[in-house]
């Protein structure tokens, strides 16, 4: 039995950047140079944003660079990927995006035991100054009291 390690590609803005709202976890439509691209780690969802487009979820400006040891098959490092949920949850999140302010972004890219590429998307508001500022403070306040916790 091969035990591959497991990949994570991490939004770390997203959480600084958005208010969080509620995530689904989903699935990805990829290429075979795509998948090996991944499981290398060569990816990232830091610009990415997800978007409905004829009531079908794609992921948009996600990159994935290219297999080196790719031929002429290999793909296309950024272009329209297509997500798979249930087509009550796209409905759900389809009425909920009609709110102001409310978009999807990716939160992490991961393979899971059954090698099978998954993301997970949520459905998020921006953030105004103030309350990233608060982030800030009560990273940094979180930070020393661990600092302190940690001498004593």
């Amino acid at each position: 039995m091969k035990i591959e390690k497991s990949v994570t590609i991490l939004n770390k803005r997203a959480r600084f950047e958005y208010e969080i709202l509620e995530d689904l976890e989903v699935g990805i439509v990829l290429t075979g140079t795509e998948i090996k691209s991944l499981r290398s780690s060569k990816a990232s969802i830091a610009e990415a944003f997800c978007q409905i487009i004829d009531r079908e979820l794609y992921i948009i400006n996600m990159l994935i660079d290219e297999y080196k040891l790719g031929t002429f098959y290999n793909h296309k490092i950024k272009r329209e990927r297509k997500l798979l949920l249930h087509r009550r949850e796209l409905y759900k999140w389809e009425r909920k995006l009609k709110d102001t302010g409310i978009t999807i972004v990716p939160l992490k890219l991961y393979i899971n035991n059954r090698g099978k590429a998954k993301l997970v998307i949520a459905l998020a508001r921006g953030k105004k100054l103030y309350d990233k500022r608060e982030s800030i403070k009560d990273r940094e306040n979180k930070r020393n009291l661990d600092r302190i916790l940690k001498k004593g």
